[in-house]
This record gives structure tokens, sequence and C-alpha cells, in this order.
């Protein structure tokens, strides 16, 4: 199990967003952090009151967004438009090509979100977007599917062999997680300070796990936080 400090990632910082990279991303380059299995980006953005990403493009690529604070405006080519705010789950998938523009329409609030990228199962495929409300109340005290590969337990669909689980624990909470045969398992952490088998990690910390199969997570007051089922990973 590889433990990454939050402060080991890449930034980038303008007047209206500072974003945090865990992997290689813009003008951040790690060849070390290229990615892990299928998970290709996690960036932290905070975006300020009217700013936000205008329209651009993006190929074969599965992205979920996941707002922790605020209300990101989301339109698109193919004719979506959608507020993603907390317990919202976004997934669109680029296949052979889509544009789309993320803002902040707030006068006063930030936006806090992590934007993901998974490496898709099939290229070329029709682009599609998909958002749901899945209650944050849902993943307190345990692991909640958010996306999957076939939509089971109601989770959003995409075009990956991923599984992504969200947890909110608060003190005295505990989770648990087996790992699958054939799989490797990335956990981030989204907000707060969690405890993995033992290990402390705090808010941007994240953990590569290849070979612990069971995981225990707990917490001494609150954390949030995202774990990646991810195909098997050899180095």
């Amino acid at each position: 199990m590889e433990l990454i400090p939050a402060n080991s990632r890449g930034s980038f910082k303008n007047n209206w967003l500072d974003s945090r990279h865990s992997f290689s991303f813009g003008e951040y380059y790690d060849p070390q952090r290229m990615g892990f299995s299928s998970l290709r980006v996690i960036n932290e953005d905070w975006v300020a009151a009217k700013g936000g990403f205008p329209m651009h493009g993006h190929r074969d690529m599965e992205i979920v967004t996941y707002v922790m604070e605020g209300a990101l405006s989301h339109q698109d080519n193919l004719g979506n438009g959608s507020t993603i705010r907390p317990g919202d789950i976004q997934r669109m998938s680029a296949g052979r090509g889509i544009l789309h523009s993320e803002f902040n329409h707030s006068a006063q609030e930030i936006v806090h979100l992590l934007q993901i990228w998974l490496l898709p199962n099939t290229r070329g495929i029709q682009p599609s977007y998909a958002q749901e409300n899945l209650p944050l109340e849902m993943r307190r005290g345990k692991l909640q599917l958010l996306v999957s590969e076939d939509g089971h337990d109601g989770s959003l669909t995409m075009n990956t062999n991923t599984n992504l689980y969200a947890s909110i624990l608060t003190a005295g909470e505990t989770a648990h997680y087996t790992r699958p045969a054939n799989c490797a398992v990335y956990v981030h952490v989204a907000r707060g300070a969690l405890t993995l088998n033992g290990s402390p990690l705090k808010a941007g910390d994240a953990a590569a796990i290849r070979e612990e199969t069971e995981l225990d997570f707990s917490t001494d007051s609150n954390a949030e936080f995202l774990l990646f089922d991810l195909p098997s990973v050899r180095d």
C-alpha cells in the first residue's frame, strides 16, 4: 500500500481557479504520476465566484464530477444543461467527442469539487451524459456505490471497468472493504482525517493499494473519501 501525501500533488492557480493535480495534468508532469490503472485524473478544484471553464472539448474519456461545496452549472453540445450540487453525481462519456462548459454563477460562494477522469473500455462511442442525486445520507457510515460499469445498486453506468464508492464517517464510525481478486484500489481523502489500516491520512492524501486485501477505515473526527475499485496494476 503506497501512501501519497497531499503536498506531493501538482498545482495550478489563476484569478478564478485554484487546482491540485493528483496525476500529471496540463503543465504539471511527473512520469511517476501518470495515473493508476484506469484512473487518469483526480483534480481538486476551487472555482471562485463568477469563474468557470468555458466551452472546451474532450474525447475518449469517462469524466465524473463530485461537488463538495457550492453549485456548478454544466452545459454541453448534446443539449444538456444542469446544476451539480453536493449529493449529485455527474458522469460524462466523451466518446468520439463532446464540448462542454462548467461555471460557478454565484456572486459570492466558491465551488469546491473533484474532477475525475477514467480511461474507457471502448473508444469512439456515442458521447452521453447522466446525472443523479444520491443523497449524502446514503453514504454516512458506509461505502455507497456511485458509478459502475453495469449500474448495479442504483449507481450511474459508465464505459469503464471501475466501481467508484464514496463514504462520510464521523467520530467513532468505521467502514470496511474487501478488495476483490484481480483488482487494485485507490483511496482519495476528500475532506477531514481518515485512518486506513492504521495509517493516518488527511485531506488530499491518497493510498494506492495493490496487495492489501482487507481495508479498514475509521476517523476520530470526520472524514469524506472516495474508493476506486480498478483493474489490477502490474509494476
